[in-house]
């Protein structure tokens, strides 16, 4: 089971994603290069890289849900 600090809230608009902040370098309104299909494909448990358009950290998004992406790190502190 993934522990909760490891998950992160996302929202999606049409079809884009976005963070209300970075989870590494806290910007504001991030808008991701993930696309539909990636979301999907993180919703079958289907491990999923996304770089952060913002800092370029990476991201290893292990599940998601309709709320979180669900990773492999801690991201809240």
């Amino acid at each position: 089971m993934i522990p909760f600090v490891n998950t992160w809230p996302y929202e999606k608009q049409m079809k884009d994603i976005y963070f209300h902040t970075c989870p590494f370098c806290e910007e504001e309104h991030v808008l991701t290069n993930l696309k539909a299909r990636d979301l999907e494909r993180a919703k079958e448990s289907i491990k999923t890289i996304l770089i952060m358009p913002c800092c370029h950290e990476k991201m290893t998004i292990l599940e998601a849900d309709d709320d979180y992406f669900w990773t492999d790190q801690r991201l809240r502190k």
